[in-house]
């Protein structure tokens, strides 16, 4: 996933490229520290609300996914090499 859009025109979106249509709209009450973070992350991001939360959405469903057959995740420091095992329940 890239970090930021290409070149955007004034509504934000990229430039020649058309929206995806919604196929689903929904209301969502965040937790406090849910909103922080999607705040964090719009500002290091520059991805609009619905763009994070698809692909959080996207990341979760393949995560799930690998866990269920029964695959580990694991999560390299590249600098140190330090490996750990991910495990979201």
């Amino acid at each position: 996933m890239p970090a930021r859009r290409g070149s955007n025109d004034a509504a934000g979106g990229e430039v020649g490229v058309a929206p995806p249509v919604a196929s689903e709209r929904i209301t969502v009450a965040l937790i406090q520290k849910a909103g922080d973070d999607l705040k964090l992350l719009q500002e290091r991001t520059q991805l609009s609300k619905t763009d994070l939360v698809n692909r959080a959405i996207t990341l979760y469903e393949f995560i799930d996914a690998q866990q269920r057959n029964g695959r580990d995740l694991l999560v390299r420091d590249k600098a140190t090499g330090e490996t750990q095992a991910l495990l979201i329940l």
